[in-house]
C-alpha cells in the first residue's frame, strides 16, 4: 500500500473520502466506510471531508444541516478518526471545491453526466423538482477528489461509477491542457461494502431511508437496536449459513462477522442447531456492545461545541493550501486569473 520514491524513503498514498451531514449515520456507513477509514489511518495520508455542499443538492433545513455537520464530526472522532493522523474538515469551508467544480463542468460532456445511475434513481423520485445541483453532483465529487492529488478513494461499489467519471474528466482535462490532475483509483472493501436494510435486504442500508426498522443508527439506544434486529427480515428456513441467495440471514451474519471479527466457519459452527431467534438475540447484544464505547465518546466530545468547531477550523486550515495549489494550476492551464 506504500509506494517508494528514490531518495525520499517512502511516500504514503493519499486517501480522500467524504460523508454527507444528512440523515442519521448508521451501521452501514460505519462498517462499510468509517471503520475502514480508521483502520487505515497509519497506512495512508488521509483527508476526510464532511460534504455539506453535496447535501444541499436536495432541500435542507439550515439549522438541521449545521447541527448534523457537528454531529457527523463528533461521530467520526468518536469512531476513531484522529486529527493528528488525518485531516478532517467541512467542504464549504474551502471555496476551491466550488471553483474547481465550475472549471470541470466546462470539460464534462452532458452525455457523461446523463449516464450516472445514482442521478437516474434519485431524479425519478423528484421528477420536475430535481435540481441542477443534483445532476451536477458527480462534477463536485470529482473536484473534491482531484483537488488533493488523491491516489485512492474508498467507496462502496455503488459509488465506483463516480470515481470512474472523475478519472475520465481528469484524463480529458490533462489531454487538452497537459498533466494537471492525478488519476485516482477506487478502493472497495471485500466485506461490508454493502450492508443491506434490515426491513428489505434487497436494498442497501441508507441513511436517507426513513422507515423505522430499516437501519441501526450509531446513536440508537440499546433497546431500539435490539428491537430493530428482532424485527429484521429473514426467511422461512432454519439453518444459519453464509448464503448470498438468502439475503436476510446473510446480511445479519455479515453484520455479526464485522462486529465480532470472527471467521465465517466459526460463526456457522457457533450457531449450528440454533434458530434465528438465538442469532438475533446475540447479534443485538454484539451490536449494542460494539457501539457502546463510540456512543460514550461521542457524548463526551460533543459536550463542548466549541471544541468541535475548533477542530474543523484547524482541519480546513490544513487542507486549504493543498486545494488552492491544485486550483491555481488548473486556472493557469485554462487561462483564468
Amino acid at each position: 500500500m506504500l509506494h517508494f520514491s528514490a531518495g525520499e524513503g517512502y511516500m504514503r498514498k493519499r486517501v480522500f473520502s467524504g460523508i454527507q451531514p444528512t440523515g442519521d449515520i448508521q451501521i452501514g456507513n460505519y462498517l462499510g466506510a468509517i471503520k475502514q477509514w480508521v483502520k487505515r489511518q497509519d497506512t495512508f495520508d488521509n483527508i476526510f471531508c464532511i460534504v455539506d455542499l453535496h447535501a444541499i443538492t436536495v432541500p435542507q433545513d439550515p439549522k438541521v444541516l449545521k447541527a448534523k455537520t457537528r454531529e457527523v464530526t463528533g461521530l467520526l472522532l468518536a469512531a476513531g478518526i484522529d486529527p493528528k493522523l488525518s485531516i478532517l474538515f467541512v467542504q464549504s469551508h474551502i471555496s476551491a471545491h466550488a471553483e474547481l467544480t465550475w472549471i470541470l463542468n466546462c470539460f464534462t460532456p452532458m452525455g457523461w453526466m446523463q449516464r450516472m445511475t445514482q442521478f437516474k434513481e434519485k431524479s425519478q423520485k423528484q421528477r420536475e423538482l430535481v435540481s441542477t445541483g443534483l445532476f451536477d453532483y458527480p462534477a463536485l465529487m470529482a473536484a473534491d477528489i482531484l483537488l488533493y492529488n488523491t491516489d485512492v478513494v474508498p467507496v462502496g461499489d455503488d459509488q465506483k461509477q463516480h470515481v470512474e467519471l472523475t478519472r475520465d474528466i481528469a484524463q480529458r482535462f490533462n489531454s487538452i491542457h497537459g498533466e494537471t490532475f492525478k488519476l485516482p483509483e477506487p478502493l472497495i472493501p471485500k466485506v461490508g461494502a454493502r450492508i443491506m436494510g434490515l426491513d428489505d435486504p434487497s436494498k442497501k442500508m441508507s441513511k436517507s431511508e426513513t422507515a423505522s426498522g430499516h437501519a441501526i443508527n450509531l446513536l440508537d439506544s440499546p433497546d431500539v437496536i435490539q428491537g430493530k434486529i428482532l424485527r429484521a427480515t429473514t426467511d422461512s428456513l432454519r439453518e444459519i449459513h453464509f448464503d448470498e441467495n438468502r439475503p436476510g440471514i446473510y446480511n445479519l451474519l455479515v453484520i455479526y462477522e464485522l462486529f465480532t471479527g470472527k471467521g465465517r466457519k466459526d460463526i456457522e459452527t457457533h450457531f449450528a442447531g440454533q434458530g434465528y431467534a438465538a442469532l438475533k438475540k446475540e447479534l443485538g447484544e454484539v451490536v449494542v456492545e460494539g457501539l457502546s464505547g463510540l456512543q460514550k465518546c461521542y457524548r463526551e466530545l460533543t459536550a463542548d461545541p466549541i471544541y468541535i468547531d475548533s477542530l474543523l477550523t484547524e482541519g480546513a486550515n490544513r487542507a486549504r493550501p493543498l486545494a488552492e495549489k491544485t486550483l491555481a494550476l488548473a486556472k493557469e492551464r485554462v487561462g483564468l486569473g
